[in-house]
């Protein structure tokens, strides 16, 4: 089968070992460019060489030996199931079981640019295994410093998401445990379009394996979709109909060959879809900070937008209508405003509590020197930038339930961990680590003795306009740590 799709450029590839977090930043955070990472797996990275055979071919058997009785989501790449594929609950053997008794198939169900050609038995692909929150001892691999600013994962670590729409009962489908991911797949398996959940960042690393990404840029991605933005394109080397799909023609795609021992870092935004030219064993993290919160935000109010139009016929008779677009926008999306609000609320406090270390370590005259204060400003800036765009849009207006009290917060002995995950987090990152136990032994004091925060007049948090208030407050009591300039643009 021939590519009938525009390419024009590949991504760009680049020695990681060469790059520092800032030029990382600078050049593809921020500007929300794809890149290729090499240099940063090397073999210190125990799945480089327990999930690898000596053949530099996956080594299934090993999974089977070792987490056979994990329960696992495994798709059909040849059936579509509305916008994804087929997908069986089943365990890590039966998985690998399958991959053997249909190797030959599997072999034969692609063609040299690894597009499904629809005449061989089903090919399996184990997708979103959460191997770290099930073997979290097991220490698999080592985040890259440039992903570890991972607002989602460091939360979820502490916290679980949808504690609103939660409170009665537990949706174990809306509620995930994390976003780091292990995925397995035979040659010519493969992932139907998309943009990825949240409209997050991800990265993904190949153990083994190789494969073909294809990419559409942001500006671009309304050409996949049909005349209403409603459906997108399911696979672009489908025969893909003019008069549903009038602008995919127009599409200008940018692809690239991820080897063995390479990273892909995917933007926010980003739609793409990926084929595996080998037996690939990947791993996989989605995550989010300040420099694409904005993103998260936009998505969440798009996708309420929708779920409330979709009932806006039964308002009048229901007795709870807001609470209703809340349930179902955490259904369809993974999390709604509380949720989000939450969240954002969480890291505002965190951001402070590193400032203030910052702060009582370096003295007010000294601390914007300092790149963690730097990016830690930065982050409470952009959280404060959508607080006021949730503001502006009636995000929570109305709102009587108090979302997150100050006070009690810094009591949670949950929130003392997460505040050293933080901490831990932009002194590794800005190569400052010396400072960590300091830090430890600092932060506790902190914790209680924040007087300059708890001196406002409200701990309770109900609205947006209430987070910016208190933001506000602290940065001033904070004095010349926090400035106009730390509110950064988050593309």
């Amino acid at each position: 089968m021939d590519i009938n799709i525009k390419i024009n450029g590949e991504i760009e590839k680049v020695n990681g070992k060469e790059l520092s977090y800032s030029e990382f930043v600078e050049r593809y955070m921020e500007k929300n460019k794809p890149v290729v990472l090499t240099g940063l797996m090397d073999n210190h990275w125990k799945a480089c060489t327990d999930w690898v055979s000596p053949n530099g071919k996956a080594n299934l058997q090993f999974f089977s030996t070792h987490f056979g009785d994990s329960k696992v989501q495994v798709a059909d790449c040849d059936t579509r199931d509305f916008t994804d594929q087929k997908r069986e609950e089943m365990s890590v053997s039966d998985f690998v079981g399958l991959c053997f008794k249909d190797e030959c198939s599997a072999v034969q169900c692609s063609n040299q640019n690894g597009v499904s050609n629809g005449d061989s038995a089903s090919v399996p692909y184990l997708k979103d295994w959460h191997f770290v929150k099930e073997y979290p001892d097991y220490a698999a691999y080592i985040t890259p410093m440039f992903f570890c600013d991972d607002w989602l994962n460091l939360y979820l670590d502490n916290f679980r998401m949808n504690t609103y729409s939660d409170r009665d009962q537990q949706n174990k489908e809306i509620c995930c445990s994390d976003y780091r991911f292990v995925y397995m797949g035979v040659k010519g398996s493969w992932t139907p379009l998309h943009a990825d959940v949240f409209r997050s960042y991800s990265w993904s690393a190949n153990v083994c394996g190789k494969k073909r990404w294809f990419f559409l840029d942001p500006s671009q991605c309304h050409l996949v979709f049909d005349r209403n933005m409603k459906s997108c394109v399911y696979n672009i080397f489908d025969e893909v109909s003019d008069s549903k799909y009038p602008s995919f023609k127009k599409a200008i795609w940018l692809e690239c060959t991820q080897e063995e021992g390479e990273i892909i870092f995917v933007p926010s935004g980003w739609y793409h879809q990926v084929h595996n030219l080998e037996d690939t064993i990947s791993i996989n993290h989605n995550w989010f900070n300040a420099y694409n919160l904005s993103w998260v935000w936009s998505l969440l109010l798009r996708d309420y937008n929708e779920a409330k139009e979709y009932i806006e016929d039964i308002k009048d008779i229901c007795d709870d209508f807001e609470g209703l677009c809340q349930r179902n926008l955490a259904a369809n999306t993974g999390m709604n405003f509380y949720d989000f609000f939450t969240f954002i609320s969480y890291f505002t406090l965190a951001n402070l509590v590193l400032l203030c270390y910052i702060n009582r370590r370096n003295g007010s005259t000294t601390g914007n020197s300092s790149r963690v204060a730097q990016h830690v400003s930065m982050n409470i800036g952009s959280i404060r930038k959508i607080a006021s765009e949730m503001k502006h849009s009636g995000g929570l207006e109305g709102n009587h339930d108090c979302i997150v009290d100050m006070i009690k917060t810094f009591e949670d002995p949950r929130f003392s961990k997460f505040c050293m995950q933080v901490g831990k987090t932009y002194l590794f990152i800005h190569g400052q680590s010396y400072l960590f136990s300091d830090f430890v032994g600092a932060a506790t004091v902190d914790l209680v003795d924040l007087g300059i925060l708890k001196a406002h007049t409200s701990s309770q948090v109900y609205t947006p306009e209430d987070l910016i208030k208190f933001i506000d407050y602290a940065i001033a009591k904070l004095g010349d740590f926090y400035s106009e300039s730390s509110v950064q643009h988050v593309a």
